[in-house]
């Protein structure tokens, strides 16, 4: 089944999205703009030395910190663009472009994995008639007791609430909501939800 995912038709819309998309991190890490919030926060939760998934990696800001801090970072995008990117800015990652929904992680050797993320408001690029598969294809990836952290804002079609059940849907237990990944405490108002969940 293809999905309709809103990423595709902002590149439709626009052929020069992903290249503008990508100079734009460029440049806020070339003018000393903190891009690193998402990969100090999965940073804390993962062993030293762990298999991580960076799902939706885009051009792997996040996951090339991570590669940086001893870790073994798979990425997955369903942008070729930027995964060319990646795959130029951070070659000692595994970057793979794909479908979230789709992707076979299992004959890619993506598994046993400690902690997947998704940063950069992902999860609200996705079609919503994938977003249940996509979880459920992302928690296929962890080990027992790997977790799923996913951080997204409020207003961008993926009401929070609908998105803890579709988690929920796919047996994973939810640990924690936050309101940022600087660890402030999610209330009813939060306008942006860091969520962690457990596969067990």
């Amino acid at each position: 089944m293809s999905f309709d995912h809103q990423w595709n038709r902002i590149r439709e819309t626009n052929p020069d999205h992903s290249a503008n998309y990508a100079e734009r991190w460029r440049n806020l890490a070339a003018s000393g703009h903190d891009i690193g919030g998402e990969a100090r926060f999965v940073n804390a939760m993962a062993p030293r030395g762990a298999r991580i998934l960076d799902a939706g990696c885009g051009t792997g800001r996040a996951g090339g910190l991570l590669i940086n801090e001893g870790h073994t970072v798979y990425g997955v995008d369903l942008d070729e663009f930027l995964i060319s990117v990646a795959e130029e800015d951070f070659p000692s990652g595994e970057w793979h472009t794909g479908d979230l929904a789709e992707f076979d992680f299992a004959g890619a050797g993506i598994n046993d994995i400690d902690v997947a993320f998704c940063a950069g408001n992902v999860l609200s690029f996705l079609d919503p008639a994938s977003r249940r598969q996509t979880l459920s294809n992302i928690k296929s990836t962890l080990k027992p007791g790997g977790r799923f952290v996913a951080g997204f804002g409020a207003g961008r079609g993926y009401d929070f609430a609908d998105f803890i059940d579709d988690v929920k849907s796919t047996g994973m237990i939810v640990n924690l909501k936050l309101a940022t990944w600087e660890l402030h405490p999610f209330e009813p108002d939060s306008g942006f939800l860091v969520l962690i969940a457990e596969r067990v």
